[in-house]
């Protein structure tokens, strides 16, 4: 095929997926904005997963549900054979950040509610665009292959892709794509780090607490022996690591009496699974210690893990030709002056966080393109993409499909420049038309990726080169044991 032909090719792909997510902008806005007013946490995304896995069911793929031991987690395919190209789809939400949409001001709509603080109502919801649209380019073609989508729950502390990974849901998939809700245009493309998280359960004897404390043995004590012993750990594990805990049982209210249980939620971080492991394995002797500084026993329930995520150079710069290819949304003048209102609520430190993570995703070219977004509320370029092994410090579950098989993901504006995750000012903008337009461009992206891998098998063949390469010199083995059940948040 001359380059003459593959230009042409492509130009037809982009202008046909263009068109098709354009005809559907209507119903995948308001797919994502029922989500929206649903914010489900972990496993217990009932309303949201149905309302994806329905309308894949009734566009014509064959949906299989509760797949992975896990109520809320799907598979949606529709083609025949090779390749199997996976579209991953997240739809839960985060306790404790509802929020009224469209607004700049903290105004929870229920106390304490959930929201959609991290854009997962738009993730879900696109990469359900990008397999419609997919699906009528093979009918429209008569391509050989076969497309899935990848109903994900629990990415928010459950790592439900991680159980999907150890139950071999990915295990004859060729690729997986996906995307991130961000500020900009460009690619995800730096290791994550591995995670582990576990809670610590003391328990001890209640006593009066001044009649007879002696007889008292206080789990509230060793809970805190532990967290200090914790503390004192940070100087002594590798600097790209990070120790967070919550404590989630206190034993009670009442001062007057010796604290018999508490609970305390570690999630222990680090690049690799293996450094997180060892890290992990020194908290859980810190909380034996605790047990026996208090005479208190000890039991820790293991919650979830997730390891660090494993770019694939070779698809990323097939993903990079379709987010250039697509661009940039355009603003209407009522979207650019919401944007400012946003912006002005932000700090400057919530500014240099985000153009940090920008720049993190190319080199100086990176850097120089994030300065030019210091006081622009809104994008309007695509950042420059280059492979980096800069970390980006978070996890995400993403990171066990990538052990498994080439993987690539992209970031897609959603949320005025500086906002961000896990805040209220992402819940306020996840349900307006700028977070529509970016996820809209987001369906664009992974509809003509998978396309061009369904297209051209050498293209798609280079990718698993460079990932079989990567697998052989460290293989993958699932951070979450055998008998270890999702669970919902607690």
């Amino acid at each position: 095929m001359s380059d003459s032909t593959v230009i042409s090719t492509h130009q037809n792909v982009v202008s046909f997926i263009n068109d098709f997510i354009d005809t559907q902008r209507d119903t995948l806005s308001a797919i994502s904005d029922e989500i929206w007013d649903h914010p489900e946490t972990r496993f217990e995304e009932s309303h949201s997963s149905a309302l994806l896995a329905d309308k894949l069911e009734a566009s014509g793929f064959k949906v299989e549900r509760g797949v992975g031991g896990m109520e809320t987690a799907f598979i949606a395919s529709f083609g025949e054979g090779k390749p199997i190209i996976a579209l991953l789809g997240e739809f839960d939400a985060l306790a404790g950040l509802s929020q009224k949409a469209g607004c700049d001001s903290a105004q929870p709509l229920e106390e304490n509610g959930n929201g959609h603080g991290c854009g997962h109502n738009l993730l879900g919801t696109a990469a359900l665009g990008g397999a419609l649209a997919v699906k009528a380019w093979i009918e429209k073609e008569g391509l050989q292959g076969t497309v899935r989508f990848y109903g994900c729950p629990g990415e928010e502390g459950g790592s439900g892709k991680t159980f999907m990974a150890r139950e071999g849901l990915f295990n004859d998939v060729d690729a997986a794509l996906t995307w991130h809700p961000e500020t900009f245009s460009g690619m995800f493309s730096n290791p994550t780090l591995a995670n582990i998280q576990a809670a610590f359960r003391f328990k001890g004897a209640a006593s009066h607490a001044a009649a007879a404390p002696h007889l008292g043995r206080s789990a509230l004590d060793a809970l805190t022996l532990m967290n200090t012993g914790a503390n004192f750990l940070r100087e002594h594990i590798i600097q790209e690591a990070r120790v967070h805990y919550a404590v989630t049982n206190a034993g009670g209210i009442s001062p007057n009496v010796v604290q018999a249980d508490a609970e305390v939620l570690y999630l222990v971080r680090a690049p690799q699974m293996d450094q997180a492991q060892a890290i992990f394995e020194r908290v859980t002797d810190i909380a034996k210690g605790a047990a026996l500084m208090t005479g208190t026993s000890m039991s820790m329930r293991f919650d979830k893990a997730c390891s660090n995520y494993a770019p694939n150079h070779a698809l990323e710069q097939v993903m990079y030709q379709q987010v250039k290819a697509f661009g940039t949304p355009h603003y209407s003048e009522e979207e650019k002056a919401f944007a400012r209102t946003i912006h002005a609520t932000l700090s400057e430190q919530d500014i240099d966080a985000c153009l940090t993570t920008m720049a993190k995703t190319s080199s100086i070219e990176g850097q120089a393109f994030a300065e030019t977004l210091r006081t622009a509320p809104l994008t309007e370029a695509v950042a420059p993409y280059s492979p980096s092994d800069n970390i980006l410090y978070g996890s995400t579950d993403v990171g066990d499909v990538s052990w498994l098989v080439p993987t690539a993901q992209c970031f897609s504006p959603c949320f005025v420049v500086g906002s961000p995750l896990h805040t209220w000012q992402i819940v306020s903008q996840g349900r307006t038309s700028i977070a529509h337009k970016g996820m809209c461009l987001a369906a664009k992206v992974l509809a003509s990726t998978a396309i061009a891998l369904l297209d051209s098998p050498a293209t798609l063949e280079l990718c698993q080169q460079e990932h079989r390469a990567a697998r052989a010199r460290r293989p993958y083995h699932c951070p979450i044991p055998k008998g270890i059940k999702p669970s919902p948040l607690k």
